[in-house]
C-alpha cells in the first residue's frame, strides 16, 4: 500500500508540474495574441515609400501575422495631407493597446496623445525586442508618423511632411517621433514619441542619416 501511495503521489506531482508548464506557455502565447501595438522590426526597403497608407497597413499586417498576431486588423500610425487628408489618431481604433510583453501603453486615444507609457522599454517590435535608440550602437529612434503632437495631419504650407503621402523614396521629408523619448535637448519636441522633427529625406539612407530606420508604429484597430 505504501508503494502504491508513493507512485500515486509522484504521478500527481508530475501532472501538476506539467499543468504549470502548460499554463506558463499559455500565458506567453496569450500575451503575443493580445499584442495590439508594436514598432516595426524592419522596413520593406523603399524608405518612406510604402505605396501609400494601404501599403503601410499591409506591412504592419504582415509583420503581425509572422509574429502570430495576424487575427487583428493592423493599421500604421500615419497621417496624410492635402485633399482628403487623414489623421493618424482616427485610424487606429479606440484602445487599449498592449505591447508584445502584455504591457499597456495607452488606454484610449486621448491617453495615447497625453500621458501614454511609450518609452524605449515599452515600444517593442512585434517580436518583443527592444528597438535601439539614442546612445546605442545604431540609433533607430526616428519613427515615421507625418503627424502633429495630437496625432493629426499638418495643415497649410507647402512643406512636405509625409514624403508625398508615403509614396516617395527620394527627395522630400516626413515628420518622425522618437520612440525612446530622447533627443539632442530636453525640449518637448525632442522627447515626443510622434512629432519630433522632419526627416532629411525619404530614402532609407536619408532616414538612417537622421537617426531612423524607416520604421512605423502599428496599432490593432479592433
Amino acid at each position: 500500500m505504501r508503494r502504491i501511495s508513493l507512485v500515486l503521489a509522484l504521478s500527481v506531482s508530475a501532472a501538476v508540474l506539467a499543468a504549470c508548464a502548460g499554463g506558463m506557455g499559455g500565458m506567453g502565447a496569450s500575451g503575443k495574441n493580445n499584442m495590439s501595438f508594436f514598432v516595426t522590426s524592419s522596413n520593406p526597403g523603399q524608405g518612406a515609400d510604402f505605396g501609400g497608407l494601404a501599403g503601410a497597413d499591409r506591412h504592419c499586417q504582415a509583420l503581425a501575422t509572422a509574429a502570430g498576431a495576424g487575427g487583428k486588423t493592423w493599421r500604421a500610425y500615419l497621417s496624410t495631407t492635402g485633399a482628403g487628408s487623414v489623421n493618424a489618431r482616427d485610424r487606429i481604433g479606440r484602445g487599449p493597446w498592449f505591447n508584445a510583453k502584455g504591457t499597456q501603453v495607452a488606454a484610449n486615444v486621448d491617453e495615447l496623445h497625453g500621458t501614454n507609457q511609450i518609452t524605449k522599454a515599452t515600444a517593442l517590435d512585434e517580436r518583443g525586442q527592444v528597438v535601439m535608440g539614442r546612445g546605442d550602437a545604431v540609433n533607430m529612434h526616428d519613427v515615421l508618423t507625418g503627424s502633429t503632437p495630437d496625432g493629426r495631419a499638418t495643415a497649410g504650407g507647402t512643406a512636405d511632411t509625409t514624403c508625398g503621402n508615403w509614396t516617395k523614396s527620394g527627395d522630400g521629408s516626413a515628420i518622425v517621433g522618437h520612440h525612446d523619448r530622447k533627443g539632442l535637448d530636453e525640449s518637448a519636441p525632442a522627447k515626443s514619441w510622434n512629432s519630433s522633427h522632419g526627416s532629411r529625406g525619404c530614402s532609407l539612407a536619408s532616414l538612417k542619416g537622421t537617426g531612423g530606420d524607416g520604421r512605423l508604429y502599428c496599432f490593432a484597430a479592433n
